[in-house]
């Protein structure tokens, strides 16, 4: 991986650190926590669960980084529940784009995504669910944009989704442990944090260099991993 990409995840990391500590210490943090978290979800049993699916589903749909559930989830749920109910968010979310795109965007969605979908189809051809998994672990690429390509792709649903959720939990771990209260000292929780996204970002870049056999998903993704155009053998 790319330095830059390595420092956009760390960016989003720490940038979500620091707005869980004014979270807890400031005036901001204070009103956010009575309007929503704590108001209308923690401690409000099914109902504020299924409200934070709702909303997160939502959320992540119209293109808002999942990771932020991932953070918004550890911070109302704990490490544990919140890692799950933030990737089952974000899995709503990508199952809402994913079938807009199927079913209502299809005519629009071509004329713009159409060769990445192309792409998306080639580069999971023979193992969707597998393929769909290395293409979540991946710290690089937009998330609404492999949505609504796979949307407008071949690519059966339960393949997909199932890749998906499994791909996606890693790094709502890292992020649900950001948000959490567990009682580790937070230096060492981010430390933690920052090492789990690290593994999980190189898992998914080498499986990506590893599996491939020269199928383009994006070319910036290709960049990013510093890829070249030579097929693998």
């Amino acid at each position: 991986m790319k330095a830059r990409v390595i420092l956009k995840g760390l960016a989003l990391m720490l940038s979500l650190a620091l707005f869980g500590y004014l979270f807890q210490t400031s005036d901001l943090g204070n009103s956010i926590n009575e309007t929503w978290i704590d108001a209308r979800v923690r401690g409000h049993g099914i109902n504020g669960t299924l409200l934070f699916l709702l909303m997160g589903g939502l959320f992540t749909a119209i293109g808002l980084p999942r990771q932020i559930i991932a953070f918004l989830g550890g911070y109302a749920f704990g490490v544990g529940l919140g890692t799950l109910l933030g990737a089952l968010a974000a899995l709503l979310g990508g199952m809402l784009s994913f079938f807009y795109a199927r079913f209502l965007g299809q005519g629009l969605l071509r004329a713009r995504l159409g060769e990445r979908a192309g792409r998306f189809d080639r580069f999971i051809h023979d193992h969707p669910f597998s393929m769909t998994v290395l293409i979540r672990l991946l710290p690089v690429g937009s998330n609404l944009l492999t949505n609504l390509a796979a949307g407008i792709s071949s690519i059966r649903p339960t393949y997909f989704f199932a890749g998906t959720l499994l791909g996606y939990l890693p790094q709502s771990l890292v992020f649900a442990l950001v948000g959490s209260g567990v009682l580790i000292a937070p230096a060492l929780k981010l430390a933690l944090a920052i090492g789990l996204f690290l593994v999980s970002g190189a898992l998914g870049a080498y499986l990506y260099r590893h599996f491939r056999h020269g199928q383009s998903l994006d070319a910036k993704i290709d960049a990013a991993l510093e890829e070249t155009d030579i097929a693998q053998p």
